[in-house]
């Protein structure tokens, strides 16, 4: 974090309103793409973004360290995200169009399309992809996203998630197993395939 940061998450903590609406411009866009690599769903990705500041706003008195800022805000946004994830575990998310996926992903596939049979391959791939994390039980998935997709440290994942740098271990090796089990079984070959 940078002392900038710091900076303003002191003069927040004195009452500066300025510097609050500052961070959140600052933190903004990244606490939406965290929440919509989550949920896979812009309403629900702006609904966790405002939610977050709101709560950011409420309990700026319980951040002891003004420099684990960020790590404060990836967890607020992370648990309401996950409180979200299993609010709707019930509920089938359909995803409507291609917009919905994520666009690093479909930025990075689409770099590589070739021909429309490629082009149909890989958003079957994605979708795929896609359908194995939408299984994942909402806290691998979370530790899955804020360490594979959001490139955090182990440690930081710890902090965010408030469980020890172990815990964060298994929820990925579980997570990448399940999703390798879920993608070997759909792109198998079938008995008479071959």
């Amino acid at each position: 974090m940078t002392e900038e940061t710091t900076r303003l998450v002191l003069l927040f903590q004195k009452g500066d309103r300025q510097a609050f609406t500052k961070l959140v411009e600052a933190f903004r866009r990244k606490v939406y793409g965290l929440a919509f690599r989550i949920l896979l769903n812009h309403i629900d990705a702006d609904e966790v973004a405002q939610e977050t500041f709101v709560r950011i706003y409420n309990r700026i008195g319980q951040l002891k360290s003004p420099e684990h800022f960020d790590s404060f805000v990836y967890r607020i946004a992370t648990n309401y995200a996950i409180d979200m994830l299993r609010k709707r575990r019930g509920r089938i998310v359909a995803m409507s169009s291609e917009s919905e996926l994520p666009g690093s992903v479909q930025m990075t596939l689409s770099s590589r399309v070739a021909s429309p049979e490629k082009v149909l391959e890989n958003k079957q791939l994605l979708e795929a992809i896609t359908k194995a994390a939408e299984e994942l039980p909402p806290r691998q998935k979370a530790t899955l996203i804020l360490h594979d997709i959001e490139g955090l440290s182990k440690e930081e994942v710890a902090r965010i998630m408030g469980c020890p740098e172990a815990t964060v271990r298994s929820n990925l090796h579980i997570a990448r197993s399940k999703m390798k089990k879920k993608l070997e079984k759909l792109f198998s070959p079938k008995k008479g395939d071959v």
